[in-house]
């Protein structure tokens, strides 16, 4: 694959099960490093960073919606969303309040304080959702973002998604087999 991505960009990556989306998706976002090539991210190539310097950067500039929403199952909804925040140092009150905001993007401002099992698989999925704009990235990077959401659930949450990209100058990309969805 060569392809040059530019900011504020909604990119699609389409194929069958099995063909290397996800695990194109994991070198973009600097999940995994390449056998071969190369990833570049602001003319600097990933692969001279650090398990801590891509720590950072992911941090700082990406959020990851994954095909399994992968919350933390101890912790509510809030302190799901709150928790890439604390990674970042912001302050409690900051976390609570943009939790908040974000449940209520979600349209799940009313379920805060459930755990993850007091959750539907479509309300854990949006809550994925929600964490993984925590920290106001850059780019976002959704694996099947909208595979556990019945069809009017998932078209919301994809104008949500593309509103606050166009909104924040967000990089959006996308793994899905669904046509509709791209």
């Amino acid at each position: 694959v060569n392809a040059e991505i530019a900011r504020g960009e909604f990119v699609a990556i389409m194929g069958p099960s099995g063909c290397g989306k996800s695990t194109l998706l994991n070198l973009l976002g600097g999940l995994d490093q390449p056998t071969k090539g190369q990833v570049h991210m602001d003319a600097q190539d990933l692969a001279t960073y650090n398990e801590e310097q891509l720590a950072t950067l992911r941090r700082a500039k990406m959020g990851f919606i994954f095909q399994r929403h992968d919350l933390f199952p101890s912790l509510t909804a809030r302190e799901n969303i709150e928790f890439p925040m604390l990674l970042n140092s912001i302050p409690p009150d900051v976390r609570r309040a943009r939790a908040q905001e974000l449940l209520v993007l979600v349209g799940l401002e009313k379920r805060g304080e459930h755990l993850p099992d007091e959750l539907s698989g479509g309300q854990q999925q949006r809550v994925g959702i929600a964490r993984a704009l925590a920290n106001a990235p850059e780019i976002l990077f959704a694996d099947e973002p909208t595979g556990n959401l019945d069809s009017a659930t998932a078209a919301e949450i994809m104008g949500v998604l593309i509103a606050l990209a166009r909104e924040k100058g967000l990089t959006l990309m996308v793994v899905t087999h669904d046509a509709e969805t791209a």
